[in-house]
């Protein structure tokens, strides 16, 4: 984000405040973080993983003041183990999943999820379920489908949802399940094509997020969930695609 120097606003002496967020929320994240350093909030440095995974960095101590997970367990369970403040936990939207070809792939998704049997697909890329709450979306709706058994010799996972999009825009996979999130980013708009998977099809993606409790900047990054939570945070997710708390799913 911002390398200059900030000014302080609303008495929060400015400060570094480290992100760990989960992959879906790159586009977003960067947009609400240069709101916040343009208000002297704090300067924002933002870390994207798979949530399993930088929940793992949280226990081992990795100095994150706040973390946003794609799936609210992550976050309530380092919160009862006293890794993330309680009474700091919240929800902040339900993601959902999409399939994404590139947009001179020859396979139409508009047929759904049957297309993925098509004789020309080799590859589905999908997020790694081991860590990654899309990756389970993905298996589940694949499940639900009837198709999973078929497709699972040609799955190649990805360590992130964002490592997946990457699998497909590269041509290492034909068509992949990725975050609606990344789908609708205006750099991603005319590289692909998508369609919105039912969430019948799967377990709500509900995230969450907690301030870590070893952070040295509380107040800021109370400020942080403040603004995400507001009224220029829920507009900026909005256009990410998320259902935000209270909302239907879009």
């Amino acid at each position: 984000m911002l390398t200059g120097p900030v000014v302080a606003a609303r008495g929060i002496p400015v400060a570094d405040l480290s992100i760990a967020a989960a992959s879906d929320l790159r586009f977003a994240l960067e947009e609400i973080g240069r709101t916040t350093e343009a208000q002297g909030l704090a300067r924002v440095r933002l870390t994207f993983g798979s949530s399993g995974q930088l929940a793992a960095q949280i226990e081992q101590g990795a100095p994150f003041d706040l973390f946003f997970s794609a799936d609210e367990e992550y976050v309530q369970a380092l919160a009862r183990r006293g890794l993330v403040r309680p009474e700091s936990v919240q929800r902040y939207a339900v993601g959902r999943i999409v399939l994404w070809v590139r947009a001179a792939s020859p396979l139409d998704v508009t047929d759904g999820l049957t297309v993925l049997v098509d004789e020309r697909v080799r590859f589905v890329a999908i997020a790694n379920p081991a860590h990654a709450p899309y990756g389970r979306a993905a298996v589940e709706a694949l499940r639900s489908a009837g198709i999973y058994d078929r497709l699972r010799g040609r799955l190649v996972l990805g360590e992130t949802v964002s490592q997946t999009l990457q699998f497909v825009q590269s041509g290492n996979a034909d068509v992949g399940i990725v975050a609606l999130s990344l789908a609708v980013a205006p750099s991603m708009r005319s590289t692909g094509r998508y369609l919105l998977i039912p969430a019948s099809l799967h377990r709500p993606i509900r995230q969450a997020a907690g301030v870590v409790a070893a952070t040295r900047q509380p107040a800021q990054a109370r400020a942080f969930l403040a603004l995400l939570n507001g009224p220029a945070g829920r507009e900026v997710m909005r256009r990410y695609g998320f259902a935000l708390p209270g909302e239907p799913l879009p």
